[in-house]
């Protein structure tokens, strides 16, 4: 059975090896998915659904030289497209057009992906960039869903430190993740 993971990652790749043609069917294939994946996270702001596809299309497109082919091409794709709809709703935050806290859209960023063992085998290997301290508060805060108190316990940290730990590995992800789009 082909798949949408491999039917995109044969003509990316297909399309990485010149193939112009398999090029285009690649970002007409994953534009489709895109919307999909946008529109489900962002129903209330359905105006600016093709304006983040269009980002996340051209952060692929520009970033296509740092795919690496052993890993799965979705979960790189649904990095890359949390990224752009963290930075559409920063930009957003910045004009004043967004009234609530980028803490109340948290939940978008939590949301589970379409294939999360593919995306957790990322997340893993990103969280292995980190010091300890700021991978193990990630992983209990951000992922398993733990309270920082919970954190802090576990660690044997602060929950200011937890706080903190947090905060700077998700900078430095975000940082990582920028300089691969």
């Amino acid at each position: 059975m082909y798949n949408a993971e491999d039917r995109l990652r044969a003509t990316f790749t297909s399309g990485l090896n010149g193939d112009a043609g398999a090029y285009r069917e690649f970002l007409a294939d994953l534009t489709r998915l895109l919307r999909g994946y946008i529109r489900k996270r962002i129903p209330q702001m359905h105006d600016d659904v093709e304006d983040i596809v269009q980002e996340i299309l051209l952060a692929v497109h520009n970033a296509r030289h740092t795919y690496r082919t052993d890993e799965p091409l979705t979960a790189w794709v649904h990095a890359i497209a949390r990224y752009k709809l963290m930075d559409f709703f920063r930009a957003r935050a910045r004009r004043g057009s967004l009234t609530e806290s980028i803490d109340d859209y948290i939940d978008i960023f939590a949301a589970p992906d379409d294939e999360p063992g593919e995306a957790r085998r990322d997340i893993g290997k990103l969280l292995d960039h980190l010091p300890d301290k700021q991978k193990l508060s990630i992983m209990h805060v951000k992922l398993h869903g733990l309270s920082v108190a919970e954190a802090a316990r576990l660690t044997g940290l602060s929950e200011s430190a937890v706080k903190v730990s947090v905060h700077r590995g998700l900078k430095a992800l975000a940082a990582k993740v920028r300089g691969m789009a």
